[in-house]
């Protein structure tokens, strides 16, 4: 019986960490193209959405190691590589948020506008199906293996979820009434998730803990 428990464990613990890779994949690919479309169309909330993708990725690559030392031995708390890299991501996320805040004082100042926002409506329509599915499994697993961390985890991934809603709506508004600085204001939006993202990563990373108070660990 025991050890039907431990597989049983073991192959969610696997599971977690195909989701973790899916997730560190797919915000490559989403930071890439979100970057290139918002650079081309000159639209700064795509842009910005990328480079949050690309610091979920430094997340994404904790989360990773946490669920493979999760596989090997039972964990109390965070390692030194694992506080690294969430003190790495609340640095980057710090420092995008000011960038993203002083992008749309001087795209307000210079009356800049977006060629085009249809990338920015088809990188949040995909997503939000990306996320949500994520969101869901990786909640239903951390709910079976009764871990705080991953339960955590997926509600990061709800974060970047609601993150997705943001680029959309800005995207969706400008591409059909072409209202003056919304893209400015969907950048502001996504400045104010990556604050509080970074906040909460160097809280985590100072607490040390593996279950966290915050909804994005």
């Amino acid at each position: 019986m025991e050890n039907q428990d431990k597989e049983k464990v073991q192959k969610g613990l696997h599971y977690a960490m195909i989701l973790s890779v899916i997730t560190i994949a797919y915000n490559t690919i989403e930071g890439i193209v979100s970057t290139f479309f918002g650079a081309s169309d000159e639209t700064l909330a795509l842009f910005g959405f990328g480079l949050d993708s690309f610091v979920e990725v430094l997340s994404g690559v904790g989360i990773a190691h946490m669920i493979y030392r999760m596989k090997r031995n039972s964990i109390n708390e965070r390692d030194k590589f694992e506080i690294t890299a969430l003190r790495i991501t609340g640095t980057a996320l710090y420092i995008l948020t000011a960038g993203l805040i002083v992008g749309a004082g001087i795209s307000i100042f210079n009356q800049s506008e977006p060629e085009t926002t249809m990338a920015g409506i088809i990188v949040a329509g995909i997503s939000i199906l990306t996320m949500y599915f994520l969101y869901a499994e990786k909640m239903k697993v951390g709910k079976k293996l009764d871990s705080k961390p991953i339960i955590s985890d997926a509600k990061c991934t709800k974060t970047c979820f609601y993150l997705s809603f943001i680029l959309l709506a800005s995207s969706l508004i400008y591409e059909i009434w072409q209202i003056p600085y919304i893209d400015a204001l969907g950048s502001i939006g996504i400045a104010w998730y990556a604050w509080k993202e970074g906040k909460e990563a160097f809280e985590n990373a100072k607490s040390k803990s593996l279950s966290c108070s915050s909804d994005c660990c």
